[in-house]
């Protein structure tokens, strides 16, 4: 009982780096531009978000801290790709490239140290004391609430229940249609490119305020071109996003599980799980049947730019 609820207490917290990223990739994605920068968003949150609660006692100010770095570099991809019609995979390794090198850079004093303030658990009454999953889900920290619970439902709501979602997925389908039916193509892409781009920096205040509680150079280790492949294999939509998000942090956490009680298993070798899933995770849609295929396509401007004179 007690490794259970230990391994599906650390698989909720190591998926929400995965799940808070990827959610910002589907916001992106949905409405047509790809945001390869995951990576050096998280990054860029993850020092941000180290340097704050260095500076002051508060992590929520070290996560609004790493949001708020997190849009003004999102702007700045935003400008590039939807306004100026830059090429979205190469301003992506860019960013990604730079916030990583700029990461690096500043976070060269604060190497090895541990965050001065974290993310505390909140125990939730009653629900913290189910079995298993309660100690696990409901005895955690203020971020894996917003991210398992608050975060994809509203997600979820906005892109499928709303008429401004309808026009938010009509823009990363057909920008031309929805440019004639008065919907500001440009000006969703780019707000939308910000909203996700604090969120992937989010994800990386997550990690060395909540999962990590240090910074060292490179700490978020991948993550974002996980966050990306799971986008892809969720099929474009929240809440199957922040479950593969979960499943990766099971993964995981299986692999410390495994450190830990010495499986016959190279250590290396369990550290390589989460990258082996994302290549499976890859495979799976090229696989799928033609009804999966359907549930899983990407929006149909995806990585196009939009001109308005040409339609």
């Amino acid at each position: 009982m007690d490794l259970l609820t230990g391994l599906f207490s650390t698989a909720f917290l190591a998926g929400g780096v995965l799940a808070l990223a990827a959610l910002g990739e589907v916001l992106a994605e949905r409405v047509g531009v790809v945001n390869l920068g995951a990576e050096g968003l998280m990054a860029m949150g993850a020092i941000t978000a180290i340097a704050t609660v260095t500076a002051t006692p508060y992590p929520m100010l070290g996560f609004l801290a790493a949001l708020a770095v997190g849009a003004l570099f999102g702007m700045v991809f935003a400008a590039a790709t939807v306004w100026l019609r830059a090429n979205q995979v190469l301003c992506g390794l860019a960013l990604t490239l730079m916030g990583t090198g700029l990461a690096s850079t500043i976070g060269r004093s604060y190497s090895g140290m541990p965050a001065r303030a974290v993310f505390e658990r909140i125990e939730i009454p009653l629900l913290s004391q189910l079995p298993i999953l309660g100690k696990a889900l409901f005895s955690q920290n203020i971020l894996v609430y917003l991210i398992y619970i608050i975060l994809p439902i509203a997600l979820h709501y906005l892109l499928f229940k709303t008429r401004h979602g309808l026009n938010l997925r009509a823009v990363g389908e057909n920008p031309a249609a929805a440019d004639a039916a008065g919907i500001p193509v440009n000006a969703i892409r780019f707000a939308y490119v910000t909203a996700g781009s604090a969120l992937a920096a989010g994800a990386g205040a997550y990690l060395t305020l909540a999962f990590v509680p240090s910074w060292s150079d490179g700490v978020v280790a991948g993550r974002g071109w996980i966050a990306v492949a799971l986008v892809i294999f969720a099929g474009y939509r929240p809440i199957p996003a922040v479950l593969s998000g979960l499943l990766f942090g099971l993964i995981t956490a299986l692999g410390f599980v495994g450190q830990a009680r010495g499986w016959p298993v190279a250590p290396a070798v369990l550290s390589m799980l989460p990258y082996l899933g994302t290549i499976a995770l890859i495979i799976v849609p090229v696989l799928a049947w033609q009804r999966m295929r359907r549930v899983m396509a990407a929006p149909a401007a995806l990585g196009e730019p939009y001109f308005r004179d040409v339609r």
